[in-house]
């Protein structure tokens, strides 16, 4: 019993982060080396804890750009 549910939080964290990975290559920063990405991600996470109004907007530039999957 345990060892199944130890499985299957293994294969939701892998499913997590592939989703996470494509989140990546979405934006077109498939190339990019990792030490940029993680301190964009850094910079991003810092600017967004105390400002609501640039969470907002990141949040609407992120889900115009899911929008236009279904286009």
């Amino acid at each position: 019993m345990v060892r199944a549910s130890i499985s299957d939080a293994r294969k939701k964290d892998t499913r997590e982060k592939i989703e996470l990975g494509g989140l990546i290559v979405k934006a077109g920063l498939r190339y990019e080396k990792r030490a940029l990405l993680l301190g964009l991600l850094i910079d991003a996470a810092s600017r967004v804890k105390g400002d609501e109004t640039e969470r907002l907007r990141l949040t609407a530039i992120g889900a115009e750009a899911f929008g236009n999957d279904r286009a």
